[in-house]
């Protein structure tokens, strides 16, 4: 197969665990883009902090953004898919958050709001490596479009909450985990699955000639769509057993070893 499009998710990844693409990764992405192949990003992060690393790496294509919500060029800005949190989900997860005294945070224009400043909100904003506003009057927000809605707990707690929300918002959104205390909440066509079959359509390929690459549940959706769906070495054991291929993992160039076998053949 000769694979035309790979989509890679950035954290525990891409980058390693110093939050670095290591120059032997780097290399690997410059060699597959030089081969023709259309290499982008798959992240749950805002799209405003995935442009950030983007930048770092010489991409220069559409990358999906807030778990595949938002798929925007990178070279002029341009939205190519927007989907967002449907207004009453909206309001009836902030009424819900606002009663169970639970951290939520907002997207509105690619910035990052919240209630209150805490904890929770600071460490968030530092591994993102984003600014943050506070809004008191948080419910406000909740009419305007937003690509993402986010609380943060406990793991465990979150693992018996998912179902909950489920049940009050019912299938007009899509929650996924994308870290053990992160549950993110997105329109229902919000995955990453949905905007790479976006993408293979937007570059004239097919899902069976693209390549995704993740480690957490919020890929297991790419994973299932693409021809080739990777599994880092260090990935959660439910997303490597379903992955067509265990790569090492974000601290062994694990992306490397995708594109050395699977593109460049080495």
């Amino acid at each position: 197969m000769t694979y035309k499009l790979i989509a890679i998710d950035i954290d525990d990844t891409l980058i390693n665990d110093d939050k670095q693409v290591t120059p032997a990764t780097q290399a690997a992405l410059e060699e597959a883009v030089a081969a023709g192949v259309v290499v982008t990003l798959a992240t749950g992060r805002a799209y405003a902090s995935a442009k950030q690393l983007a930048a770092q790496t010489g991409l220069n294509v559409p990358i999906i953004t807030y778990q595949g919500a938002l798929v925007k060029n990178l070279l002029d800005g341009k939205v190519l898919l927007e989907r967002h949190v449907p207004v009453e989900a909206a309001l009836k997860l902030g009424e819900y958050c606002k009663e169970h005294n639970l951290h939520l945070q907002t997207y509105i224009d690619d910035k990052l709001y919240a209630r209150e400043e805490n904890e929770k909100l600071i460490a968030y904003a530092q591994l993102n490596n984003t600014r943050f506003y506070i809004e008191p009057d948080f419910e406000k927000l909740f009419s305007q479009p937003t690509p993402k809605m986010l609380i943060i707990d406990d793991p465990a707690f979150l693992d018996e909450l998912a179902p909950k929300l489920h049940e009050l918002l019912g299938d007009q959104v899509h929650i996924t985990k994308s870290k053990p205390h992160f549950l993110e909440i997105m329109h229902k066509e919000g995955t990453k699955g949905h905007a790479l079959a976006f993408l293979a359509d937007y570059f004239g390929c097919t899902l069976e000639e693209s390549i995704a690459i993740g480690d957490s549940w919020n890929d297991h959706e790419m994973l299932e769509a693409a021809g080739l769906g990777v599994a880092m070495g260090n990935a959660i054991e439910p997303l490597k057993a379903i992955a067509d291929f265990i790569s090492a993992s974000n601290n062994e160039d694990g992306v490397k070893v995708v594109i050395d076998k699977f593109v460049l053949n080495k």
